[in-house]
C-alpha cells in the first residue's frame, strides 16, 4: 500500500480546520476530483460509522463512492475509507495540529486497491499515476481550504 502525505499550514483553529474537512458534503468546494455527496443510511454528519455517498468527476469521466468514517476526533483527525462496491479503494484523512500562525493540516491518502483493481481504474480513468495524480489533487485542496478557513 502507498500512501500520499500533503502538509500545510491554514491560518485557522484546528477545531475550524476540522469542521470544514469533517462535512463532507462540502469537500466538492476545495476538491478538484470530488464533487461532495450526501450523507446516507441515517447518517447526518462526523461520526464513526458514519456513511456517505460522495460524486467524483475527472475530465468527462464520473462515479460515485461510499465512505466509512473511521476516526472523528474533532480538533485533531479526520479519516474515512471509501469502496467502489465490495472493492476497498482508499483511506483519505486529515490530521490536524496546533501551530504558531494557526493549524499544521496533512491530508493524507493509503491506496487500498488490489494491483488489479489499480490498473483497471488507471486505465479507465486516464490516471497512469494516481498518487502523484493524488498530491496534486491534495495540494490544491489545501489551498483552497486555506482560502475559505481563513476567510
Amino acid at each position: 500500500m502507498s500512501t500520499v502525505e500533503v502538509t500545510r499550514t491554514i491560518a485557522a483553529s484546528p477545531e475550524h480546520v476540522y469542521s470544514l474537512v469533517s462535512d463532507l458534503p462540502r469537500m466538492g468546494e476545495w476538491s478538484p476530483e470530488n464533487q461532495g455527496g450526501a450523507w446516507v443510511k441515517g447518517a447526518t454528519g462526523p461520526a464513526v460509522g458514519a456513511r456517505f455517498k460522495g460524486r467524483n468527476r475527472h475530465g468527462k469521466k464520473s462515479w460515485s463512492t461510499m465512505a466509512t468514517v473511521k476516526v472523528a476526533e474533532p480538533g485533531r483527525e479526520f479519516a474515512f475509507d471509501v469502496v467502489v462496491g465490495p472493492f476497498k479503494v482508499a483511506r483519505w484523512g486529515f490530521r490536524l495540529q496546533a501551530v504558531d500562525g494557526g493549524t499544521e493540516v496533512t491530508q493524507f491518502w493509503t491506496d487500498q486497491r488490489s494491483p488489479i483493481m489499480a490498473r483497471i481504474t488507471s486505465g479507465a480513468l486516464g490516471i497512469a499515476d494516481r498518487a502523484e495524480h493524488n498530491r496534486a489533487s491534495m495540494a490544491e485542496t489545501l489551498e483552497r481550504l486555506a482560502a475559505t478557513a481563513s476567510a
